[in-house]
Formats: structure tokens, sequence, C-alpha cells
């Protein structure tokens, strides 16, 4: 597939917003390792209203599929957690020409500019046990195989996102609660990270299932 359209994004990240509700518990068992044990309940939550927003509404700009769905997980998970993965989807999606379809290489620079507005925002790196752990390998895998189509790009950018996941294992938190427990957190995985691990998967799978690919 070398493009997806209004209609498919949004049925993208309707499923996508599914697949992350389904994983509250295992989110919020991850985060009760070493942050406050919310994290999963925040990100359902935010999923909920952005299937709120997206269900039953027409679109005819792909870009405004992720604003709209990143607006609403800004406005409902509220604090930190929100702004950075409302960001995910609004700061990638603001400010680009609208377009009625969704090109493998847009979709690289739409995450690669959120990439760097998280990075801006919340002044992480690769190694500080965050979100980033995992984004930003799976930005780079997305644009070393735009070229390939969206289904290999984004089966390269969830391999990439899972070993950030399983690297954070190995870090002392910088940010958060987990910053408190110091080499304690050793050993246990980012739930942030985890987050944006499932949602590449997710849209991998989107892109799998939805046309037997």
């Amino acid at each position: 597939m070398e493009a997806i359209n209004t209609k498919q994004v949004q049925e993208m990240l309707i499923y996508v917003a599914d697949k992350i509700i389904e994983q509250k518990s295992y989110l919020t068992e991850i985060d009760s390792k070493i942050g406050d044990g919310d994290h999963g309940i925040g990100m359902a939550g935010g999923m909920k209203k952005v299937k709120n927003k997206l269900e039953g509404q027409s679109f005819d700009n792909v870009y405004a599929v992720f604003e709209t769905a990143g607006k609403a997980m800004m406005m409902s998970m509220g604090g930190a957690s929100g702004i950075i993965f409302g960001s995910l989807y609004l700061a990638g999606a603001k400010g680009m020409t609208a377009q009625t379809t969704l090109v493998p290489v847009k979709m690289a620079e739409l995450f690669r500019k959120s990439l760097t507005a998280i990075k801006e925002r919340g002044k992480a790196q690769v190694g500080d046990k965050t979100m980033v752990d995992a984004l930003e390998p799976a930005v780079i895998a997305m644009e070393a195989n735009a070229d390939q189509g969206i289904l290999t790009m984004l089966k390269y950018a969830e391999e990439a996102a899972q070993k950030g996941v399983i690297e954070t294992k190995q870090y002392v938190a910088k940010y958060g609660r987990a910053k408190s427990l110091m080499e304690r957190a050793i050993g246990y995985q980012d739930p942030g990270a985890t987050s944006v691990w499932l949602i590449v998967k997710s849209m991998r799978e989107y892109i799998e299932n939805a046309y037997q690919l």
C-alpha cells in the first residue's frame, strides 16, 4: 500500500485507540513498578476521548484526523502526559499542507515533527527512560524505509520501537517519579515507551489486517 486516505487514517486511529484501551491493565501494571500506576488509566481515558471525537465524523484532510485525535488526548488526559502524548499526533500534523491521502514519506515526516516537538518540550533524549526511547528509533526506521510502502515501513518502526522499550530496562530514569528510584528503576521498562510501541504496533496491525497485505 502506497497511501491511505482520510477514512483509512480515521479507522486506523480508532483501531489504535481500541488497542490501547485493551492494554489499560498492562500499562497500569508496568507503571506501578516505577511510576504512579496511573499511566494505563490516563492512556485509556485519552483514547476513549479520541474514539468519541473521531467516530461518526467526516474528514477531507488526513492531518485534520491526527490533529483532532491529538487535541482530544490533550484535553482529556491532563498534565504532562496529556501534552506529550497529544503532541504525538498533534505536533506532527500541525502546519502540514492539507492532503486527502497520506503517503509513507509524509507519515515519517509527521512523526519526525512530533518527535522534535516532544524532545523540545520535555528535554528528554534516548537513554533517559522515557517515550523518546521508543519513538526516536521508530521515526528513524520510518525515514529509512518510507520508500518500501506503509506496511513495510511500519513493520520496521514497530521492531525498532520494541527494541527501544527493551533497552529502557537498562536505564536510570531522569524524569518523572521513576527518577527518585535511581538504580532501583533498572530492570523495569518505561511505560511511556511501551505505549509508543503499542501505538506503532497497532498502526501496523490495522494496515496488515484491514487490507490483508
